[in-house]
């Protein structure tokens, strides 16, 4: 497996991928569709965030998006084929946010998580500090965990 930088002539095929993995989770059409937008991947988005795509023998399994600016560092998506959940393509695409955020210089890191990734995150030393609205259904709630880097390693 390796990890890069996405390709812009790939920017359906990793929303098709993130659509597919939100789906593994049982939402109905209606919930998939409120979320389209937030799903998107767009070049623009590329330009403006740190991506990567996980990719084994040519397919690509995974795509992380890290949101860093001056004052905060978040993730905003980590979305892995369902077929390949549980593999480790999800740890390798955390750690690569890890290490994004910390040559930034950024400490932590927040996510706004779907419910049922919060257990992944927790595995790997989020801890939940509260909730967010969500960004696609008026009215829902989701999980925030925030991420502490440790900056001595």
């Amino acid at each position: 497996m390796i990890v890069r930088a996405p390709l812009l002539a790939e920017c359906e095929a990793l929303f098709d991928l993130c659509l597919r993995s939100k789906a593994h989770w049982g939402y109905d059409d209606a919930f998939l569709a409120a979320c389209r937008e937030e799903l998107t991947v767009t070049g623009a988005m590329m330009q403006s965030s740190a991506m990567a795509v996980a990719e084994c023998d040519g397919v690509v399994y995974g795509l992380v998006q890290l949101d860093l600016t001056p004052s905060e560092a978040v993730l905003e998506k980590i979305f892995v084929v369902p077929e390949a959940i549980g593999t480790g393509i999800g740890k390798a695409l955390f750690r690569w946010a890890v290490m994004a955020a910390k040559d930034t210089g950024a400490g932590s890191f927040t996510i706004d998580s779907d419910p049922n990734a919060v257990a992944f995150y927790r595995h790997m030393g989020a801890v939940l500090i509260g909730s967010s609205p969500s960004g696609s259904i008026a009215g829902r709630l989701l999980p925030k965990l925030r991420y502490v880097i440790d900056l001595t390693i």
